[in-house]
């Protein structure tokens, strides 16, 4: 059986800032985005409104500001999962297993990232997009290796890595809606992404 990987974690710091966005995290996480108010955020921060327009314009901005930290850190979370010298295939199924572990420990966030972000407009489409395109660049870098050129792997293109970057996402979704786990999505994640691999030499 596959060992789950460990769990990226928003940063405890002592700031105001980063206090709001595990306070918003946290919210979420209790009651979902859209029932989350600025009270609810601040309280799990345990700071005060005051604090919390001193750092953020709104809602939305700290809803974004934690979008971009959790993806951050998510990204830095699988690179750092694979070793580069280890047979192509483990490291496919090494990066898959940090990524789907981490999504399936953190539901209500993955959920709201992917079907709430596009709600706040343009700027919200704009950040999706850009954490996408991050996510697809991860791929790019991973296959672009000369122990993948040494296994036969060559370098795959933007839009292949967009196809499996966005297509792995909203399997992820559904399975959510379903009342599924993420992580049981490995086996078959890890066929798809070995084959379109395969298929590039």
């Amino acid at each position: 059986m596959r060992a789950p990987t460990a769990i990226p974690q928003l940063p405890d710091g002592p700031g105001h800032r980063e206090r709001l966005i595990a306070g918003l995290a946290a919210s979420i996480r209790e009651k979902g985005y859209r029932d989350t108010t600025i009270t609810d955020v601040v309280r799990h921060a345990r700071t005060s409104r005051r604090s919390f327009y001193e750092q953020f314009e709104d809602r939305e901005a700290c809803f974004l500001a934690l979008h971009d930290a959790l993806g951050e850190l998510l990204i830095a979370h699988v690179a750092a999962a694979v070793d580069p010298t280890a047979p192509w295939e483990r490291q496919v199924e090494v990066a898959l297993g940090a990524y789907l572990d981490a999504t399936a420990a953190e539901p209500q966030l993955t959920v709201s990232f992917i079907r709430e972000i596009p709600g706040l407009g343009d700027v919200g489409s704009a950040r999706q997009r850009a954490a996408l395109e991050s996510f697809t660049a991860l791929v790019m870098r991973l296959v672009d290796t000369d122990a993948m050129r040494s296994s036969g792997v060559e370098p795959v293109s933007q839009e292949t890595a967009l196809m499996l970057v966005a297509g792995l996402r909203e399997l992820v979704a559904y399975t959510f809606d379903r009342g599924g786990d993420p992580a049981a999505l490995h086996g078959v994640a890890s066929e798809l992404f070995k084959n379109a691999l395969h298929g590039t030499r």
